[in-house]
């Protein structure tokens, strides 16, 4: 009896790092979609109607909060024009699933032309619809 516990442990486990690798790969897509300037390819792993959201503190300013329907942001990224360089640099993810529902913690850097513009984290939440996982929000912070 005790090796089937520990069969089904190790299976259970299997089963979390499989689910937790696909979700990091949705993740990816999006940035290489992002860092393409491909809003197509980002919007195979977005929800129809995804909600986005971002954050911008400033001591002296006040924090506020924006809101970008997803048309919105699908057309900003695909005007970005070609002569400038950016980078979102993911520093690490932290990824936490339950059944359908994931969400996804990545701190980041953002550069222009090679400069640290800002700093701050990404919130991914995403639904796992039959067998992919699509974003259905995106909420990010910037500090500079």
């Amino acid at each position: 009896m005790r090796t089937y516990a520990i069969i089904l442990v190790f299976l259970f486990g299997l089963s979390c790092s499989a689910q937790k690798q696909e979700v990091q790969k949705c993740i990816e897509s999006f940035f290489e979609g992002f860092h393409q300037r491909d809003s197509a390819k980002i919007k195979l792993v977005c929800a129809d109607k995804m909600i986005l959201q971002s954050i911008s503190e400033n001591a002296a300013k006040g924090n506020k909060l924006t809101n970008e329907s997803a048309k919105e942001f699908y057309k900003s990224i695909a005007t970005i024009p070609e002569k400038l360089k950016f980078q979102e640099k993911i520093l690490s993810y932290s990824i936490q699933i339950d059944g359908t529902m994931a969400h996804v913690w990545i701190p980041y850097e953002f550069y222009v032309n090679d400069k640290l513009s800002h700093t701050g984290v990404n919130a991914f939440t995403l639904f796992k619809e039959k067998d992919s996982w699509k974003i259905i929000y995106l909420i990010d912070t910037r500090r500079k």
